[in-house]
């Protein structure tokens, strides 16, 4: 079994040294971490491999956020990511899990969603942004985080994923061309909805970062066009950005996709004070270190790909390469490509935060 050296070594959480890294204020004096998310089965995978969870019990209404607390810490994190707010009417196609942990993984039907008429719009049952699925993880956590860590917000302003999920992406594409006053409407509904939300988080003095999440593209290109990104997706971010910069918070934005269409925009327009999500058939994060490095911080970019099919030597290596690059200056927090999802293997995620953890040390 795996030794993790690093994950041995005391260290101490320190949130305002992790808001001044994602702020540029100089090279950290350490390597700071952050993910979008990890999945919930990697998240108790993790917890047993390196035994947090004794005496948390598994039937407790508040075992997951007990837990992700005890993981979070032991991973040398400065934070703990806020999962919150309603569910929404979507259509989902399901299969098993082919990792083989509980659970299914689940697809959004690309060609119809709830939405392609106006009295699907009328008759459609809106999630309420502020009510008790925000309201209480928000309140659970900013009474319960340790006082070295912060709250950092994930999964705000999906603009160009709920246009996409609501209206099913080929039926959207369509409605571009032949309903856009709908596609103005649901805009609009949407639009009201995150700035709802937004104003409902920023309430609570814990929150330091709010992670967006809205993947804007693929391999390739844009997911539509640049100009229709501007008026549906990028207005809108620019809204929320200006919001959580008037309460003196950071905005974060995670966006999967090839952005290089609208990369300018997202910086110099919309402010966001960091990228996230970095593929590297797309563009590898040292790369955009070199590009965008002095105009906007950046986390992740250890490929997610690469995590699952290559053995711990070459992940450590790959993950000093990267810091010598990436931390000179500050603007760097460490972390994977995308995300912790379930089928990386476990030994392999942990030797990349272990080899974080060591450093410069």
């Amino acid at each position: 079994m795996t030794e993790y050296a690093g994950l041995k070594r005391a260290t101490s959480p320190d949130w305002p040294a992790f808001c001044d890294c994602l702020r540029r204020k100089g090279t950290p004096r350490r390597v700071h971490h952050m993910e979008l998310f990890h999945d919930e089965s990697s998240e108790q995978a993790i917890g047993e491999r390196l035994g947090l969870l004794d005496g948390l019990d598994a039937t407790a209404a508040d075992y997951i956020p007990q837990r992700r607390i005890r993981v979070y810490r032991a991973l040398g994190f400065d934070y703990i990511p806020v999962r919150m707010g309603p569910p929404w009417s979507l259509r989902f196609d399901k299969i098993a899990d082919t990792e083989g942990r509980p659970g299914s993984r689940s697809f959004l039907n690309e060609h119809v969603g709830p939405i392609t008429n106006w009295k699907e719009f009328e008759e459609y049952n809106w999630p309420k942004p502020d009510g008790p699925e925000t309201i209480e993880p928000l309140k659970w956590f900013s009474k319960n985080v340790p006082d070295d860590m912060c709250l950092v917000v994930p999964g705000q302003g999906h603009y160009c994923e709920f246009l996409c999920w609501l209206m099913g992406y080929e039926s959207f594409c369509f409605a571009l061309y032949e309903q856009r006053d709908l596609v103005e409407a649901l805009y609009a509904k949407l639009h009201g909805y995150f700035q709802a939300m937004l104003k409902c988080v920023l309430q609570f003095e814990r929150v330091k970062v709010i992670f967006g999440s809205d993947d804007m593209g693929f391999k390739t290109g844009l997911m539509f066009s640049p100009a229709d990104m501007r008026r549906y997706v990028l207005s809108g971010h620019k809204q929320l950005v200006e919001m959580t910069h008037a309460a003196g918070r950071i905005y974060a934005l995670h966006a999967c996709g090839n952005l290089v269409d609208i990369m300018d925009d997202l910086i110099d327009d919309v402010k966001i004070d960091a990228k996230h999500s970095f593929e590297d058939t797309i563009l590898d994060v040292r790369d955009a270190k070199a590009r965008f490095g002095r105009r906007v911080s950046l986390v992740g970019g250890i490929d997610v790909d690469f995590l699952c099919r290559q053995d711990e030597a070459a992940i450590r290596r790959r993950v000093r390469e990267t810091l010598d690059v990436c931390m000179p200056g500050g603007g760097y927090c460490l972390g994977t490509g995308n995300s912790v999802a379930n089928y990386i293997p476990v030994d392999h995620y942990l030797a990349m935060v272990d080899e974080g953890r060591l450093w410069g040390a």
